[in-house]
């Protein structure tokens, strides 16, 4: 179990590190931007060992990848997107969307539209968790500007 932890939080960290590298993000923010991946995958998969859905798992994995980028945004005062989108990576679902189209081209047309629609749903569940995120953190801005001016 400690090497499948191990090898999750390497290739996750690594995986990230390179799709930040490939997008030119600051070298000041590459560390950043892997550990943000990381913290969105081990959410992701400690949740699918708790047979929590590919969904849920999902959302829960991109909102800890959107609450980990504003954090990383705000200590590096950098744009959050610069650690958003290469956090997401882990969490997309090629290998789904792969499968989908692989089903289209053999003429298995109720497999790929199976395979289709999860790959709308995990879509989705990372949108939706990024927009969760927003919303939290805008909220909390609110609270602490209408505390202020009291």
């Amino acid at each position: 179990m400690f090497w499948t932890i191990l090898m999750q939080l390497s290739f996750s960290f690594l995986a990230t590190l390179a799709f930040a590298i490939i997008t030119n993000v600051p070298r000041r923010s590459l560390i950043a931007c892997g550990l943000t991946g990381t913290f969105g995958w081990m959410t992701y998969w400690i949740l699918m060992h708790l047979d929590a859905g590919t969904t849920m798992s999902t959302l829960a994995g991109a909102f800890v990848v959107a609450i980990a980028s504003f954090f990383f945004a705000k200590s590096k005062r950098l744009p959050v997107t610069i650690f958003n989108v290469p956090g997401i990576v882990p969490l997309v679902p090629g290998g789904l969307a792969y499968q989908a189209v692989r089903n289209f081209v053999l003429g298995d047309y109720l497999e790929a539209i199976s395979f289709s629609v999860r790959v709308a749903l995990v879509a989705g569940a990372i949108a939706a968790g990024l927009v969760l995120s927003e919303v939290l953190n805008h909220s909390i801005r609110r609270f602490r500007e209408h505390k202020e001016n009291i």
